[in-house]
């Protein structure tokens, strides 16, 4: 496939002002993994997916596993050895061909890279047929250090699917210094990031919305991109003292007044989610971790 940006990554390049830019950095999207992305695979005991349920609604998901889970034995394809957590929409999202993103994070040394295909073969390992690759700078990632190896996986039951945020994941959310998100576009199919800021960097609205500040990045506009031309999108968060997961899936819009983003310390726009529906879990992740240290980045 090209690896052009397609139109929705354009047209917000185009806004931002940063179309020339995005040119230069779009020769970092590689159609196949590289040999160090495959040591990195190796080493990671996490991953955040990008998935689409048969309601055409966006999921970003964690899956885990002892270091070597993931896998690349070619240079167009990686493996997830592993099983969705009971309950999670990913279940029901791995079919063949369906798009699937993923975004393999290392908390620890700020290093991240994603990966953007096709299931290739449901049955674990997952298979993913390669369409890009590429790395993301380390900015505004918090580093944490990990305990645990991803190893135990009791698969937990869903404690709550609601279609509102209650009291306690709006807490959760307002103080959260990091989370995921997932997006997608119609046909460059689906692709999971990260965003971070200080704590309580993201605006608990209301009970069905939320919304988080947009900084400078490495001006390709990916995710932005996505719900240009697709609003739909999903959000996850890890609470790495508990284990405890919270997914949110809905329809996010990007606002470009800078009135807005002006009562975010550093924000650029301000993207605002508007939740659909809601999976809290219970004791999902495993791994545990302490912060080390904020990112410079941070405003």
């Amino acid at each position: 496939m090209s690896h052009a940006f397609h139109e929705g990554e354009r047209a917000v390049q185009e806004r931002a002002g940063v179309a020339a830019v995005a040119s230069r950095v779009a020769g970092s999207i590689h159609g196949e993994i590289p040999p160090p992305a495959r040591d990195f695979l190796l080493e990671q005991p996490f991953a955040v997916l990008a998935s689409r349920d048969a309601d055409g609604r966006v999921w970003a998901s964690l899956v885990h596993g002892l270091p070597g889970f993931l896998a690349a034995p070619s240079d167009w394809v990686i493996e997830i050895d592993a099983t969705p957590v009971a309950g999670d929409p990913l279940a029901d999202s791995l079919v063949p061909g369906a798009p699937l993103g993923a975004l393999v994070i290392d908390l620890a040394t700020r290093r991240r890279m994603r990966v953007n295909g096709r299931v290739a073969r449901v049955a674990a390992p997952i298979r993913v047929a390669v369409d890009e690759v590429f790395a993301n700078c380390p900015k505004y990632i918090q580093r944490r250090a990990l305990v645990g190896d991803g190893a135990n996986d009791p698969h937990p039951a869903i404690t709550s699917a609601t279609d509102v945020l209650t009291t306690a994941q709006q807490r959760w959310i307002a103080h959260a210094d990091t989370f995921f998100i997932a997006s997608g576009h119609a046909e460059r199919g689906l692709d999971a990031s990260h965003r971070g800021g200080a704590p309580g960097f993201v605006e608990v609205i209301d009970e069905r919305r939320i919304a988080w500040p947009d900084y400078r990045g490495n001006a390709m506009f990916q995710t932005l991109g996505n719900l240009a031309s697709d609003p739909r999108a999903g959000v996850v968060f890890a609470d790495f003292e508990s284990g405890d997961v919270l997914q949110l899936s809905g329809r996010a819009r990007v606002d470009w007044d800078p009135a807005r983003a002006g009562h975010f310390a550093g924000a650029e726009r301000v993207v605002e989610l508007e939740v659909d529906a809601v999976r809290e879990t219970r004791g999902a992740l495993p791994l545990r971790a302490y912060a080390v240290e904020a990112s410079p980045f941070n405003p």
